[in-house]
């Protein structure tokens, strides 16, 4: 049968820095660039995208850490970004001082290395110090280096880790919980760490303590210091799959005393309070729900709960955070957020009241609280069309607004609106329409993700509106099974073999798009990354005849070979694992590059990448496009060197990035004529 492949002819293309291969890369790069990145309209998409990667009034986000808020910066004068903090006083204003920390242009430019930033750990609660890890040109593996944040150095002699997929956090100013790649098992099947150990400034991480070690097929092993003062305690766990875990308190004397909770459910210690959310049904409460133990008396054997939250089938929950007093919880209902506060009351049981309106289709985000000392949160609210506003309050004395994002591209005509489609097994999936309104059919992109439990919600995006909104483009946003939309159900009914499901939604959407008037088939463009890439190679190998074109980004799509590349190992909880006999029918029913034939016609395709993918192996897409260049389809490859799972290391590159897969939807869709699939 032409569309499978016993014996891969491409595996060459996986060697990420073979000379051979890169080679291929570029002249598949010099292909794209002639067909896309030529004349003045794609300069111009560029440099209007690049506009608002780079705009100086957008809103600096920030992260309260003691009496400072701090944020991390790019623009067009900090390509690389600079960490810095400011106090509430100046926030306020409309051009706050920033103090800055560290310039990652500047180290870069010392060092001669490509440093992206990718985070810091700050001791808490003295802020005195940080574990600053940097990135080499995007990868997910980092290098680890002490910060001294009162004189903004780096330790000299402080903590360092060389490169690796490092978990570290603070215990006490001269001790670390570390988990790095510290030679052979250390690391497990994924590339994580298996190991955690207990470090002491002023000796090799390899006499650390071991404290804690999982097992190979472990996708990683970790620990953490709760420092709320009063409640001190260490925590040890075993991440058994991307979606089980096991949690252990880590007692004084080296023990371990399990936490005795479902091992797909997550749970934390807050204070007095062990808090866990659950995936399945346990202790008859429903999946979904949020319950909270004392945290004691659920070690001593209690398992009486509080109900933080209960699911219906149109409502789940979003997310949840703590301040001193109170628990602000998020949940949405047919995909739109709702806010609510929680307090606990002396005598047992939490009272419950809104936080704040929120507009119809529409979503709320806690971006920051201060769970230590004080009721504070700030809270960030946009919708399709509308700028994000950023509100700063104190949990039942009201709040103000701090900052508001000026609109970046022009929404006259322009309206969003949910509407339902069927799927082939006839569930209802939702989705949402933004665009002007059609008295014929037009250009419309459908986006979607469709696993991990990950939900998409409203928010307001400039490059999509200056790249598709205003030339007269429909965008699309399918909240397919797989996601988080409608809680752990949800997710789990496209798993493993049913992962189907998640196409076959996908394609119902775009199906009710045409039977609605909205777009053509030849008009209709998709697009999706990483697992969203699968996705659309789905829609590439079973859908065709629905869309004009394809965008895939750093897209996972050989399925047979998934877990033999970089953190692959780790998702065969979602999918399923290729060396099972089992799982191996339908992980090549599902995979795109061995469902490839020439036989039938495909619409166009671009799939882009980047060579620093430490996460989804760039030899995915590499062979993808070689593939279907052997098959004789319509394909384009765009890699970019750096970058890495995000496929753009700065805002240059993803303007370009984005400017590529709009004039490539653009010229295609906007073409409305294709010949009738085989």
């Amino acid at each position: 049968m032409q569309g499978v492949i016993d014996n891969d002819p491409y595996l060459w293309l996986e060697d990420v820095e073979g000379e051979a291969a890169l080679a291929w890369v570029a002249e598949r790069n010099a292909e794209t660039a002639a067909a896309l990145a030529t004349g003045a309209d794609f300069a111009s998409l560029k440099d209007r995208l690049r506009e608002v990667l780079d705009a100086s009034d957008r809103i600096p986000y920030t992260v309260r850490r003691g009496a400072y808020l701090y944020n991390f910066w790019r623009d067009a004068g900090h390509v690389r970004g600079v960490w810095r903090r400011t106090t509430l006083e100046q926030y306020r204003k409309d051009t706050p001082e920033w103090e800055v920390i560290l310039d990652v242009d500047a180290l870069a430019a010392a060092e001669g290395e490509k440093w992206l930033w990718a985070g810091a750990r700050v001791r808490h609660p003295e802020y005195d110090r940080a574990l600053v890890c940097l990135s080499r040109d995007g990868g997910d593996a980092v290098v680890v280096r002490e910060f001294d944040l009162a004189t903004r150095t780096f330790v000299e002699d402080g903590f360092q880790v060389a490169e690796a997929k490092t978990r570290i956090g603070w215990i006490d100013a001269d001790t670390v919980f570390i988990g790095t790649d510290l030679g052979p098992g250390s690391l497990t099947d994924s590339g994580y760490p298996r190991t955690v150990r207990r470090w002491r400034r002023g000796t090799p991480p390899e006499e650390a303590v071991l404290v804690f070690e999982g097992r190979s097929a472990d996708v990683s092993a970790g620990a953490w210091h709760d420092s709320t003062p009063g409640f001190e305690r260490d925590f040890v766990f075993r991440l058994l799959d991307f979606h089980r875990s096991e949690t252990y308190l880590l007692a004084p004397d080296a023990s371990l005393v399990r936490i005795d909770v479902p091992d797909d459910a997550d749970s934390y210690a807050h204070r007095e309070h062990l808090i866990v959310s659950l995936k399945s049904e346990w202790l008859g409460h429903r999946a979904g729900s949020l319950l909270a133990f004392g945290f004691d008396a659920f070690l001593a054997g209690d398992r009486t709960a509080e109900v933080l939250f209960t699911p219906d089938e149109r409502t789940a929950l979003s997310g949840h955070s703590w301040t001193r007093h109170h628990l602000i919880l998020e949940t949405m209902r047919d995909v739109s957020t709702r806010i609510e506060v929680l307090t606990p009351s002396p005598g047992g049981g939490w009272a419950r009241k809104p936080l704040a309106d929120v507009p119809a289709l529409s979503a709320v985000t806690v971006v920051d609280t201060d769970p230590d000392i004080s009721d504070e949160y700030f809270l960030d609210v946009s919708g399709f069309l509308q700028p994000s506003t950023l509100y700063h309050g104190q949990v039942g004395a009201g709040s103000e607004i701090l900052k508001q994002a000026p609109a970046h591209f022009d929404t006259t005509g322009l309206a969003a609106e949910q509407f339902f489609a069927s799927s082939l097994d006839g569930t209802r999936v939702p989705y949402f329409v933004i665009g002007p309104d059609r008295s014929a059919p037009g250009p419309a992109l459908l986006y979607g993700y469709g696993g991990f439990e990950v939900s998409l919600t409203p928010s307001y995006g400039a490059l999509t509106g200056r790249a598709w909104l205003e030339r007269g483009g429909t965008y699309v946003i399918a909240n397919i099974r797989g996601g988080g939309e409608y809680g752990p159900g949800w997710h789990r009914a496209a798993l493993g073999a049913d992962r189907s499901r998640a196409f076959e939604d996908f394609a119902a959407v775009a199906s009710d798009l045409v039977a609605r008037g909205i777009t053509t088939p030849a008009m209709l463009g998709a697009a999706g990354g990483s697992n969203g890439g699968l996705l659309m190679g789905a829609m590439v190998t079973r859908y065709p005849h629905l869309f004009g074109a394809i965008v895939a980004k750093v897209p996972l799509l050989d399925m047979l070979r998934f877990h033999e590349l970089l953190a692959g190992a780790s998702w065969t909880a979602e999918y399923g694992n290729p060396d099972n006999e089992a799982d191996r029918p339908h992980l090549r029913a599902l995979s795109p590059y061995h469902q490839f034939t020439a036989d039938r016609v495909y619409p166009p395709v671009l799939l882009t990448t980047s060579t620093r993918d430490d996460r989804v192996h760039p030899g995915h897409a590499r062979k993808a496009a070689a593939r279907l260049r052997e098959l004789g389809h319509p394909v384009l490859l765009h890699e970019n060197t750096g970058g890495g799972h995000a496929g753009a290391g700065d805002n240059e590159q993803s303007a370009h990035n984005n400017a590529l897969t709009h004039a490539f939807l653009w010229q295609h869709l906007t073409q409305q004529v294709r010949p009738a699939s085989g």
